[in-house]
């Protein structure tokens, strides 16, 4: 346990997920293990409750700390911010405070051209993803006031080089980034941080591209020049936990490329 403890963190898209080879594929579930081992309570969200139910199992009875799963979709037609609100009122009957927000859920249509999108694909990464970090933004805002708390928020190598194939994903990832910037100035004097994560770490999600779309997946995806894909949890989440402990508080409004070597830029 270390300086999380009896501290509340909001995770999206915690769920647990495998690799077919057995191992952890989910950055959701690898954040929340590493916030766990520290000793936080958390709020996980998504769109399964089978896995997210599976990741309270697991990460009570691994580490002695309590999971709220709460089942939420943000998607085109839905009644978006209502249902981000009763995330956060859930969390606050529970724990009674929210210290950081990480907002990793995203869906998309990778693998099909700019040419080829369609609006329906386009809505779904925008509202997965930028609408969604926008209303969990909103609606911690008080309590992360309260707490002087952190938010950690996630966008894409994808947006940063302009990958082939993810027209609809960059434009959400990058919108995700400016809307971050702008919390870093505004939130700043009420002592919140917020940074943006940008990873690659090989994922059922990753994994999943690699067949679905292997013409995309090969103009894409690389091997790190470290050798090797991110651990979900020892090399994603672990940094996660660090941008959001006391050493870090002062750093805001900054994109942290954690791929290995290959998010070279100036």
């Amino acid at each position: 346990m270390g300086f999380l403890t009896g501290k509340t963190a909001i995770i999206t898209g915690g769920g647990r997920s495998v690799l077919s080879d057995g191992r952890c594929g989910s950055i959701g579930y690898g954040i929340a293990t590493a916030y766990a081992k520290e000793g936080a309570n958390l709020v996980i969200t998504g769109r399964n409750m089978k896995k997210l139910e599976a990741a309270k199992e697991e990460l009570e009875r691994l580490y002695q700390i309590q999971v709220l799963p709460v089942q939420a979709d943000v998607s085109a037609g839905g009644n978006n911010e209502e249902a981000v609100e009763r995330v956060v009122k859930e969390a606050i009957q529970k724990f009674g405070r929210i210290d950081v927000l990480i907002n990793n859920a995203q869906a998309s249509a990778s693998g099909v051209t700019l040419a080829d999108h369609t609006t329906e694909q386009f809505d779904l990464a925008m509202y997965s993803g930028l609408y969604a970090v926008f209303y969990y933004m909103k609606a911690c805002y008080p309590y992360l006031k309260e707490t002087k708390g952190s938010v950690i928020n996630f966008a894409s190598g994808a947006g940063l080089f302009g990958n082939y194939g993810q027209s609809a994903y960059a434009a959400a990832k990058e919108g995700i980034r400016g809307l971050s910037r702008v919390a870093a100035n505004e939130w700043g004097p009420d002592g919140i941080n917020v940074n943006i994560v940008c990873p690659l770490a090989w994922t059922a999600q990753l994994e999943k591209f690699s067949s679905d779309y292997p013409e995309a997946f090969q103009a894409n995806v690389k091997t790190p020049p470290v050798g090797h894909f991110g651990d979900t949890e020892k090399e994603i989440g672990r940094v996660c936990v660090q941008l959001a402990s006391p050493d870090f508080k002062y750093m805001s409004g900054e994109t942290i490329t954690l791929e290995g070597g290959l998010g070279l830029r100036p």
